[in-house]
Protein backbone atom coordinates (compact mmCIF):
# COMPACT_ATOMS: atom_id res chain seq x y z
CA UNK A 1 0.00 0.00 0.00
CA UNK A 2 1.47 3.78 -0.79
CA UNK A 3 2.85 6.13 1.62
CA UNK A 4 1.08 9.66 2.03
CA UNK A 5 2.20 12.18 -0.57
CA UNK A 6 5.41 13.56 1.64
CA UNK A 7 4.14 16.95 3.35
CA UNK A 8 6.70 19.37 1.06
CA UNK A 9 5.23 22.54 2.98
CA UNK A 10 4.37 24.16 -0.08
CA UNK A 11 2.44 27.01 -0.56
CA UNK A 12 -0.65 25.64 -1.45
CA UNK A 13 -0.48 22.57 0.63
CA UNK A 14 -2.35 21.62 4.36
CA UNK A 15 0.47 20.35 6.75
CA UNK A 16 -0.51 16.08 7.88
CA UNK A 17 -1.03 16.47 11.87
CA UNK A 18 -3.87 14.49 12.73
CA UNK A 19 -3.46 11.06 13.95
CA UNK A 20 -5.96 8.56 14.59
CA UNK A 21 -7.43 10.03 17.84
CA UNK A 22 -7.53 13.50 16.71
CA UNK A 23 -9.40 12.17 13.59
CA UNK A 24 -11.70 10.65 15.71
CA UNK A 25 -12.38 13.23 18.19
CA UNK A 26 -12.86 15.58 15.41
CA UNK A 27 -15.97 12.68 14.12
CA UNK A 28 -17.12 12.71 17.39
CA UNK A 29 -17.20 16.62 18.63
CA UNK A 30 -19.42 16.59 14.82
CA UNK A 31 -21.30 13.26 16.13
CA UNK A 32 -22.08 13.82 19.70
CA UNK A 33 -23.14 17.61 19.09
CA UNK A 34 -25.96 19.06 19.63
CA UNK A 35 -27.97 16.62 17.76
CA UNK A 36 -28.97 14.30 20.89
CA UNK A 37 -30.36 17.30 22.62
CA UNK A 38 -32.94 18.27 20.06
CA UNK A 39 -33.26 15.61 17.48
CA UNK A 40 -34.96 12.95 19.91
CA UNK A 41 -38.19 15.34 20.08
CA UNK A 42 -39.09 15.74 16.34
CA UNK A 43 -38.01 12.16 15.86
CA UNK A 44 -40.47 10.90 18.27
CA UNK A 45 -43.08 13.13 16.20
CA UNK A 46 -42.96 11.36 13.62
CA UNK A 47 -42.12 7.68 14.46
CA UNK A 48 -43.79 7.75 17.61
CA UNK A 49 -43.00 4.26 19.85
CA UNK A 50 -40.85 3.67 16.30
CA UNK A 51 -38.02 5.94 17.63
CA UNK A 52 -35.45 3.36 18.54
CA UNK A 53 -36.22 1.68 14.61
CA UNK A 54 -35.61 4.75 13.12
CA UNK A 55 -32.40 5.31 15.02
CA UNK A 56 -31.65 1.73 14.09
CA UNK A 57 -31.97 2.09 10.34
CA UNK A 58 -30.42 5.68 10.72
CA UNK A 59 -27.76 3.83 11.97
CA UNK A 60 -27.50 1.05 9.12
CA UNK A 61 -27.20 3.85 6.78
CA UNK A 62 -24.54 5.67 8.19
CA UNK A 63 -22.34 2.93 8.85
CA UNK A 64 -23.01 2.22 5.26
CA UNK A 65 -21.93 5.82 4.46
CA UNK A 66 -19.05 5.21 7.28
CA UNK A 67 -17.46 1.99 5.05
CA UNK A 68 -17.54 3.98 1.80
CA UNK A 69 -16.80 6.83 2.54
CA UNK A 70 -13.07 5.31 4.41
CA UNK A 71 -12.42 3.43 1.81
CA UNK A 72 -12.80 6.61 -0.72
CA UNK A 73 -10.72 8.77 2.04
CA UNK A 74 -7.75 6.25 1.89
CA UNK A 75 -7.58 5.92 -1.58
CA UNK A 76 -7.70 9.63 -2.83
CA UNK A 77 -6.51 11.68 0.54
CA UNK A 78 -7.08 14.94 -0.28
CA UNK A 79 -9.28 17.69 0.87
CA UNK A 80 -13.20 18.03 -0.22
CA UNK A 81 -14.09 14.79 0.57
CA UNK A 82 -17.09 13.35 -1.74
CA UNK A 83 -16.73 16.61 -3.83
CA UNK A 84 -13.25 15.13 -5.03
CA UNK A 85 -14.74 11.04 -4.68
CA UNK A 86 -17.80 11.88 -7.01
CA UNK A 87 -14.76 13.92 -9.69
CA UNK A 88 -12.73 10.63 -9.93
CA UNK A 89 -14.62 8.26 -9.82
CA UNK A 90 -18.15 9.34 -11.74
CA UNK A 91 -17.23 12.21 -13.06
CA UNK A 92 -16.93 15.99 -13.11
CA UNK A 93 -20.54 16.91 -12.88
CA UNK A 94 -21.33 14.49 -10.11
CA UNK A 95 -17.89 15.95 -8.18
CA UNK A 96 -19.45 19.62 -8.91
CA UNK A 97 -23.12 18.53 -7.57
CA UNK A 98 -21.46 16.50 -4.12
CA UNK A 99 -19.64 19.80 -3.21
CA UNK A 100 -22.75 21.92 -4.35
CA UNK A 101 -24.82 19.94 -1.69
CA UNK A 102 -22.42 19.49 1.08
CA UNK A 103 -21.52 23.62 1.01
CA UNK A 104 -25.21 24.65 1.10
CA UNK A 105 -26.26 21.60 3.66
CA UNK A 106 -23.57 22.41 5.83
CA UNK A 107 -23.52 26.11 5.81
CA UNK A 108 -27.04 25.58 7.15
CA UNK A 109 -26.17 23.33 9.23
CA UNK A 110 -23.61 25.48 10.68
CA UNK A 111 -26.25 28.05 10.80
CA UNK A 112 -28.70 25.85 13.10
CA UNK A 113 -25.79 24.91 15.32
CA UNK A 114 -24.74 28.58 15.77
CA UNK A 115 -28.50 29.23 16.95
CA UNK A 116 -29.01 26.34 19.03
CA UNK A 117 -25.80 27.57 21.10
CA UNK A 118 -27.72 30.90 21.03
CA UNK A 119 -31.22 29.44 22.01
CA UNK A 120 -29.45 27.90 25.16
CA UNK A 121 -27.28 30.78 26.63
CA UNK A 122 -29.37 33.48 25.71
CA UNK A 123 -32.93 32.90 24.64
CA UNK A 124 -33.83 36.61 23.86
CA UNK A 125 -30.49 37.54 22.21
CA UNK A 126 -30.25 34.03 20.12
CA UNK A 127 -29.39 35.26 16.99
CA UNK A 128 -26.44 37.64 18.24
CA UNK A 129 -25.03 34.78 20.38
CA UNK A 130 -25.31 32.68 17.32
CA UNK A 131 -23.16 35.29 15.51
CA UNK A 132 -20.67 35.82 18.35
CA UNK A 133 -19.94 31.90 18.33
CA UNK A 134 -19.49 32.05 14.69
CA UNK A 135 -17.29 34.59 14.56
CA UNK A 136 -15.40 32.95 17.72
CA UNK A 137 -14.86 29.69 16.09
CA UNK A 138 -13.94 31.01 12.38
CA UNK A 139 -10.69 32.61 14.85
CA UNK A 140 -9.76 28.96 16.37
CA UNK A 141 -10.24 27.40 12.67
CA UNK A 142 -8.25 30.14 11.64
CA UNK A 143 -5.27 30.05 13.87
CA UNK A 144 -4.78 25.76 12.58
CA UNK A 145 -5.78 22.72 12.28
CA UNK A 146 -4.08 21.13 15.27
CA UNK A 147 -5.39 23.72 17.72
CA UNK A 148 -9.17 23.13 16.62
CA UNK A 149 -8.61 19.23 17.48
CA UNK A 150 -7.29 20.18 20.76
CA UNK A 151 -10.56 22.17 21.67
CA UNK A 152 -12.71 19.50 19.94
CA UNK A 153 -10.72 17.41 22.61
CA UNK A 154 -11.67 19.03 25.60
CA UNK A 155 -15.77 20.06 24.03
CA UNK A 156 -16.23 16.17 23.67
CA UNK A 157 -14.85 15.37 27.13
CA UNK A 158 -17.80 17.59 28.51
CA UNK A 159 -20.35 16.96 26.64
CA UNK A 160 -20.26 13.27 27.09
CA UNK A 161 -19.70 13.88 31.13
CA UNK A 162 -23.31 15.66 30.83
CA UNK A 163 -25.18 12.81 28.71
CA UNK A 164 -23.40 10.75 31.08
CA UNK A 165 -24.87 12.29 34.75
CA UNK A 166 -28.78 12.57 31.92
CA UNK A 167 -28.39 8.91 31.75
CA UNK A 168 -27.80 8.08 35.24
CA UNK A 169 -30.32 10.28 36.55
CA UNK A 170 -33.05 8.75 33.88
CA UNK A 171 -32.02 5.26 34.63
CA UNK A 172 -31.43 5.26 38.70
CA UNK A 173 -35.21 7.08 39.18
CA UNK A 174 -38.28 5.99 40.55
CA UNK A 175 -39.40 7.31 37.08
CA UNK A 176 -38.12 5.12 34.70
CA UNK A 177 -40.34 2.24 33.34
CA UNK A 178 -38.76 -0.03 31.31
CA UNK A 179 -42.29 -0.80 29.41
CA UNK A 180 -42.10 2.16 27.86
CA UNK A 181 -39.42 0.98 25.50
CA UNK A 182 -42.02 -1.57 24.03
CA UNK A 183 -42.04 -0.84 20.42
CA UNK A 184 -45.87 -0.42 19.31
CA UNK A 185 -46.47 -1.30 15.49
CA UNK A 186 -48.16 1.47 15.40
CA UNK A 187 -45.76 3.56 13.90
CA UNK A 188 -46.08 3.97 10.26
CA UNK A 189 -42.86 2.91 7.66
CA UNK A 190 -43.00 6.56 6.61
CA UNK A 191 -43.05 7.95 9.94
CA UNK A 192 -39.87 5.45 10.51
CA UNK A 193 -38.49 7.01 7.74
CA UNK A 194 -38.53 10.48 8.41
CA UNK A 195 -37.39 9.75 12.19
CA UNK A 196 -34.77 8.15 10.25
CA UNK A 197 -33.89 11.30 7.99
CA UNK A 198 -33.81 13.68 11.37
CA UNK A 199 -31.69 11.58 13.21
CA UNK A 200 -28.99 11.19 10.64
CA UNK A 201 -28.56 14.68 10.82
CA UNK A 202 -26.88 13.62 13.99
CA UNK A 203 -25.06 10.59 12.45
CA UNK A 204 -23.50 12.80 9.33
CA UNK A 205 -20.11 14.34 11.33
CA UNK A 206 -17.73 11.57 10.10
CA UNK A 207 -17.76 13.27 6.95
CA UNK A 208 -15.49 15.85 8.73
CA UNK A 209 -12.39 12.91 8.82
CA UNK A 210 -13.09 12.81 5.05
CA UNK A 211 -12.89 16.12 4.26
CA UNK A 212 -9.58 16.73 6.11
CA UNK A 213 -7.90 13.80 4.33
CA UNK A 214 -4.93 16.16 3.36
CA UNK A 215 -4.34 17.12 7.03
CA UNK A 216 -4.04 13.31 8.35
CA UNK A 217 -0.96 11.40 8.39
CA UNK A 218 -0.59 8.23 6.72
CA UNK A 219 -4.57 8.85 5.66
CA UNK A 220 -4.56 5.38 4.19
CA UNK A 221 -4.28 3.68 7.62
CA UNK A 222 -5.77 6.13 9.56
CA UNK A 223 -8.90 7.22 7.99
CA UNK A 224 -10.25 3.64 8.01
CA UNK A 225 -9.54 3.70 11.20
CA UNK A 226 -11.42 6.65 12.57
CA UNK A 227 -14.13 6.54 10.41
CA UNK A 228 -15.50 3.43 11.52
CA UNK A 229 -14.52 4.11 15.59
CA UNK A 230 -15.94 7.78 15.45
CA UNK A 231 -19.55 6.57 13.92
CA UNK A 232 -19.31 3.18 16.72
CA UNK A 233 -18.83 5.44 19.59
CA UNK A 234 -21.51 7.68 18.84
CA UNK A 235 -24.28 5.02 18.09
CA UNK A 236 -23.68 3.62 21.41
CA UNK A 237 -24.10 6.87 23.32
CA UNK A 238 -27.13 7.81 20.95
CA UNK A 239 -28.75 4.66 21.80
CA UNK A 240 -28.01 4.70 25.49
CA UNK A 241 -29.29 8.10 25.84
CA UNK A 242 -32.21 7.68 23.78
CA UNK A 243 -33.32 4.34 25.59
CA UNK A 244 -32.48 6.19 28.91
CA UNK A 245 -34.86 9.24 27.71
CA UNK A 246 -37.86 7.39 26.65
CA UNK A 247 -37.96 5.12 30.01
CA UNK A 248 -38.38 8.26 31.41
CA UNK A 249 -40.91 10.04 29.31
CA UNK A 250 -42.15 7.79 26.97
CA UNK A 251 -43.00 8.60 22.95
CA UNK A 252 -45.72 10.88 23.38
CA UNK A 253 -43.85 13.15 26.06
CA UNK A 254 -40.82 12.93 24.30
CA UNK A 255 -42.35 14.05 21.01
CA UNK A 256 -44.23 16.80 22.83
CA UNK A 257 -40.86 18.39 24.67
CA UNK A 258 -38.84 21.54 23.29
CA UNK A 259 -35.68 20.54 25.41
CA UNK A 260 -35.93 16.78 25.68
CA UNK A 261 -32.76 16.14 27.91
CA UNK A 262 -33.85 18.67 30.20
CA UNK A 263 -37.34 16.99 30.30
CA UNK A 264 -35.79 14.16 31.27
CA UNK A 265 -33.97 14.77 34.24
CA UNK A 266 -36.65 17.07 35.48
CA UNK A 267 -39.73 13.99 35.08
CA UNK A 268 -36.25 12.26 36.66
CA UNK A 269 -36.35 13.95 39.93
CA UNK A 270 -33.01 15.55 39.21
CA UNK A 271 -33.89 19.33 38.58
CA UNK A 272 -30.85 20.48 39.38
CA UNK A 273 -29.15 18.58 36.53
CA UNK A 274 -30.88 21.01 34.31
CA UNK A 275 -28.27 23.71 33.92
CA UNK A 276 -26.12 21.58 33.47
CA UNK A 277 -28.00 20.00 30.52
CA UNK A 278 -28.31 23.59 29.07
CA UNK A 279 -25.06 24.49 29.70
CA UNK A 280 -23.47 21.14 27.83
CA UNK A 281 -26.19 21.40 25.06
CA UNK A 282 -24.12 25.06 24.00
CA UNK A 283 -21.20 23.34 24.73
CA UNK A 284 -22.36 20.41 22.40
CA UNK A 285 -23.16 22.97 19.49
CA UNK A 286 -19.96 24.61 19.80
CA UNK A 287 -18.41 21.42 19.29
CA UNK A 288 -20.51 20.58 15.89
CA UNK A 289 -19.95 24.15 14.56
CA UNK A 290 -16.88 24.16 14.98
CA UNK A 291 -15.95 21.07 13.31
CA UNK A 292 -18.97 21.75 10.43
CA UNK A 293 -16.71 25.12 10.00
CA UNK A 294 -13.29 23.04 9.43
CA UNK A 295 -15.41 20.62 6.76
CA UNK A 296 -17.14 23.49 4.82
CA UNK A 297 -14.02 25.54 4.06
CA UNK A 298 -12.11 22.39 3.01
CA UNK A 299 -14.43 21.35 0.43
CA UNK A 300 -14.53 25.21 -0.80
CA UNK A 301 -10.86 24.72 -0.93
CA UNK A 302 -10.65 21.58 -3.03
CA UNK A 303 -13.52 23.15 -5.31
CA UNK A 304 -11.48 26.46 -5.78
CA UNK A 305 -8.94 24.40 -6.89
CA UNK A 306 -10.66 22.96 -9.52
CA UNK A 307 -12.22 26.87 -10.19
CA UNK A 308 -16.01 25.58 -9.41
CA UNK A 309 -15.81 28.18 -7.30
CA UNK A 310 -13.92 31.17 -7.13
CA UNK A 311 -9.91 30.20 -7.61
CA UNK A 312 -8.84 33.13 -4.96
CA UNK A 313 -10.62 30.90 -2.49
CA UNK A 314 -7.63 28.06 -3.37
CA UNK A 315 -5.07 29.73 -1.27
CA UNK A 316 -3.61 28.39 1.99
CA UNK A 317 -1.94 30.90 4.88
CA UNK A 318 2.00 30.76 4.53
CA UNK A 319 1.87 30.45 9.01
CA UNK A 320 -0.62 28.72 9.48
CA UNK A 321 -1.46 26.16 6.93
CA UNK A 322 -4.89 26.68 6.78
CA UNK A 323 -7.53 27.94 3.75
CA UNK A 324 -8.09 31.03 5.37
CA UNK A 325 -9.40 32.88 2.57
CA UNK A 326 -12.06 29.71 2.66
CA UNK A 327 -12.31 29.70 6.01
CA UNK A 328 -12.72 33.48 6.59
CA UNK A 329 -15.42 33.49 3.60
CA UNK A 330 -17.42 30.44 5.00
CA UNK A 331 -17.40 32.17 8.33
CA UNK A 332 -19.61 35.32 6.97
CA UNK A 333 -22.06 33.63 5.20
CA UNK A 334 -22.72 31.38 8.36
CA UNK A 335 -22.85 34.89 10.41
CA UNK A 336 -25.32 36.23 7.86
CA UNK A 337 -27.03 33.16 8.05
CA UNK A 338 -27.15 32.46 11.99
CA UNK A 339 -28.31 36.34 12.14
CA UNK A 340 -31.77 35.26 9.88
CA UNK A 341 -32.13 31.47 9.47
CA UNK A 342 -34.81 29.64 11.33
CA UNK A 343 -33.17 26.74 13.16
CA UNK A 344 -35.84 24.33 12.12
CA UNK A 345 -35.98 25.05 8.45
CA UNK A 346 -32.40 25.05 8.16
CA UNK A 347 -31.94 21.36 9.62
CA UNK A 348 -34.31 19.94 7.46
CA UNK A 349 -32.75 21.57 4.87
CA UNK A 350 -29.44 20.39 5.54
CA UNK A 351 -30.77 16.95 5.86
CA UNK A 352 -31.55 16.54 3.09
CA UNK A 353 -28.16 18.20 1.14
CA UNK A 354 -26.27 15.92 3.47
CA UNK A 355 -28.45 12.77 2.11
CA UNK A 356 -27.70 13.63 -1.55
CA UNK A 357 -23.65 14.05 -0.60
CA UNK A 358 -23.48 10.72 0.45
CA UNK A 359 -25.92 8.99 -2.23
CA UNK A 360 -22.82 10.03 -4.61
CA UNK A 361 -20.51 8.99 -1.98
CA UNK A 362 -22.11 5.55 -2.05
CA UNK A 363 -22.27 5.88 -6.40
CA UNK A 364 -18.68 6.36 -6.19
CA UNK A 365 -17.74 3.49 -3.91
CA UNK A 366 -19.43 1.02 -5.98
CA UNK A 367 -17.09 2.29 -8.77
CA UNK A 368 -13.90 0.57 -6.67
CA UNK A 369 -12.86 -2.57 -7.53
CA UNK A 370 -10.93 -5.30 -4.73
CA UNK A 371 -7.59 -3.58 -5.77
CA UNK A 372 -8.54 -0.60 -4.67
CA UNK A 373 -10.15 -1.69 -0.96
CA UNK A 374 -13.55 -2.13 -2.48
CA UNK A 375 -16.20 -2.83 0.43
CA UNK A 376 -18.44 -5.43 0.16
CA UNK A 377 -20.95 -4.77 -2.73
CA UNK A 378 -23.75 -4.70 -0.41
CA UNK A 379 -22.66 -1.94 1.51
CA UNK A 380 -22.85 1.00 -1.43
CA UNK A 381 -25.89 0.09 -2.37
CA UNK A 382 -27.82 -0.01 0.60
CA UNK A 383 -25.81 3.27 1.67
CA UNK A 384 -27.10 4.83 -2.06
CA UNK A 385 -30.76 3.61 -1.91
CA UNK A 386 -30.67 4.46 2.25
CA UNK A 387 -29.63 7.80 1.48
CA UNK A 388 -32.07 8.48 -1.41
CA UNK A 389 -35.05 6.79 0.63
CA UNK A 390 -34.13 8.96 3.58
CA UNK A 391 -33.89 12.51 1.87
CA UNK A 392 -37.27 12.31 0.24
CA UNK A 393 -39.29 10.80 3.16
CA UNK A 394 -38.63 14.09 4.90
CA UNK A 395 -41.03 17.04 4.87
CA UNK A 396 -42.33 18.34 1.58
CA UNK A 397 -41.07 21.81 2.53
CA UNK A 398 -36.86 20.34 2.64
CA UNK A 399 -37.42 18.50 0.00
CA UNK A 400 -38.25 21.24 -2.62
CA UNK A 401 -36.06 23.99 -1.01
CA UNK A 402 -33.29 21.07 -1.46
CA UNK A 403 -34.01 19.78 -4.77
CA UNK A 404 -34.26 23.63 -5.96
CA UNK A 405 -30.93 24.69 -4.58
CA UNK A 406 -29.51 21.28 -6.33
CA UNK A 407 -30.99 22.48 -9.55
CA UNK A 408 -29.13 26.16 -9.02
CA UNK A 409 -26.10 24.08 -8.60
CA UNK A 410 -26.55 22.03 -11.74
CA UNK A 411 -26.94 25.24 -13.64
CA UNK A 412 -24.06 26.54 -12.32
CA UNK A 413 -22.07 23.97 -13.58
CA UNK A 414 -24.06 23.80 -16.98
CA UNK A 415 -23.02 27.98 -17.46
CA UNK A 416 -19.55 27.30 -16.06
CA UNK A 417 -18.75 25.00 -18.76
CA UNK A 418 -20.61 26.81 -21.48
CA UNK A 419 -18.70 30.23 -20.27
CA UNK A 420 -15.25 27.72 -20.48
CA UNK A 421 -15.78 25.88 -23.68
CA UNK A 422 -16.61 29.56 -25.17
CA UNK A 423 -12.79 30.60 -24.36
CA UNK A 424 -11.39 27.40 -25.42
CA UNK A 425 -12.81 28.05 -28.87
Amino acid sequence: MSKSPPDRGLPDELHRRLGVPDAVVIGLGSMIGAGIFAALAPAAGAAGSGLLLGLAVAAVVAYCNAASSARLAARYPASGGTYVYGRERLGEFWGHLAGWAFIVGKTASCAAMALTVGLYVWPGQAHAVAVAAVVALTAVNYAGVHKSALLTRVIVAVVLAVLAAVVVAALTSGASDVTRLDIGWDATFGGVLQAAGLLFFAFAGYARIATLGEEVRDPERTIPRAIPLALGISLVVYAVVAVAVLMVLGPAELADATAPLSDAVRAAGAGWLAPVVRVGAAVAALGSLLALILGVSRTTLAMARDRHLPHALATVHPRFKVPHRAELVVGVVVAVLAATADVRAAIGFSSFGVLVYYAIANASAWTLDPSEGRPHRAVPVVGLVGCLALAFALPAASVISGAAVLAVGAAVYALRRTLRSRVGA
